[in-house]
């Protein structure tokens, strides 16, 4: 029986974290050197004429039949059965695996997400395009987030930087009613190289997100102010990126670090790993996500690469992932 394989990468923030809640711009790349795989073998053999989901990782094996309703891995199975109008299927087993670290703010979700659904769908004879990739993904990160920003979905799916801009809400809560979230994609005519250190700290971005707010609303005027300049600072990344002179990113990831830093969501983990990345040579480096632990990035020259991340461990990264954007 035929074998059906699909790949999705991870994401990764560049600019924009936080301000972007605020009706700023953000901007987000995929990480290609991580990814999340799914397999579909027909079972011609099969003792039960039905669909086996196995998930290693994870310790799942199980009928589909078996999984509980709210299960992401099903969710997105009866997602594309849905849109394909499928209410049988071949006796067959999916696969799936991921390297992409969990909670890390990677989009390990979105990417499992959408290797299943491109798998699923070639096995069904219906590949699907990016755009229901997107948006059958986004669907199931509801599951994950509740109300996801939709930019995990679209980087993976499309696997392209993405330049996003919400809604702007107002100091009592609500948004604005207005329309939603612009999301674009872009091109990258210059590839550069990304560090992705990981402090190994657990943070809950809805309680840095919470905590921002706060702060906002107790002293609206300083905290416009810096959302401003960060989405100022995303809007000249984007800039720089599609003209081609991606080493102009440095110096704008730390002047975006800095107003993280004054908006209160950087922690002593992530300033030494930063300040360790541009010692070593780093173009710029900054937090990635949340805040207060995570991620944190940095931009290097590619000979470089080695020795910004030995740095970066040094002083207590968790793991390194060193990753080409653009190729």
């Amino acid at each position: 029986m035929p074998t059906f394989t699909a790949t999705a990468p991870g994401k990764i923030i560049l600019f924009g974290e936080h301000a972007v809640v605020y009706g700023h711009p953000a901007l987000a790349v995929p990480v290609t050197k991580v990814c999340a795989k799914a397999i579909i073998t027909g079972e011609s053999q099969a003792k039960v004429p039905e669909m086996r989901v196995v998930a290693p990782d994870i310790g799942l094996d199980a009928p589909l039949s078996g999984l509980k309703p709210g299960n992401p891995a099903r969710e997105v199975i009866k997602s594309v059965f849905a849109t394909l109008g499928v209410t049988q299927i071949p006796p067959c087993t999916l696969t799936v695996t991921s390297t992409i670290p969990i909670a890390s703010g990677l989009g390990s979700g979105a990417a499992i997400s959408a290797a299943i659904i491109r798998a699923l769908s070639a096995f069904l004879k219906h590949p699907l395009p990016n755009e229901q990739v997107s948006a059958l993904a986004y669907e199931i990160e509801k599951i994950h987030h509740g109300t996801p920003s939709g930019i995990d979905n679209t980087v993976i799916a499309f696997e392209k930087p993405v330049y996003f801009v919400k809604p702007l809400p107002s100091l009592n809560g609500r948004g604005t009613g207005g329309e939603g979230p612009a999301i674009q994609t872009f091109s990258i005519p210059q590839p550069f190289t990304i560090l992705i250190g990981n402090t190994g700290i657990s943070s809950l971005t809805k309680e840095t997100v919470g905590d921002v707010r706060q702060a906002w609303q107790a002293n609206p005027k300083r905290y416009q102010r810096i959302f401003a300049a960060v989405g100022s600072i995303a809007k000249a990344a984007r800039h720089a990126i599609e003209s081609g002179h991606p080493a102009r990113l440095g110096p704008l990831m730390d002047e975006n670090h800095y107003f993280l830093q004054e908006m209160g969501v950087s922690s002593p983990e992530l300033d030494r790993l930063v300040n360790a990345a541009r010692q070593a040579g780093a173009l710029g480096a900054k937090l990635s996500g949340g805040g207060r632990g995570g991620n944190m990035i940095a931009l290097a020259e590619k000979p470089q690469a080695d020795a910004v991340a030995q740095a970066m461990l040094k002083a207590g990264a968790m793991g390194i992932i060193i990753t080409q954007v653009g190729e």
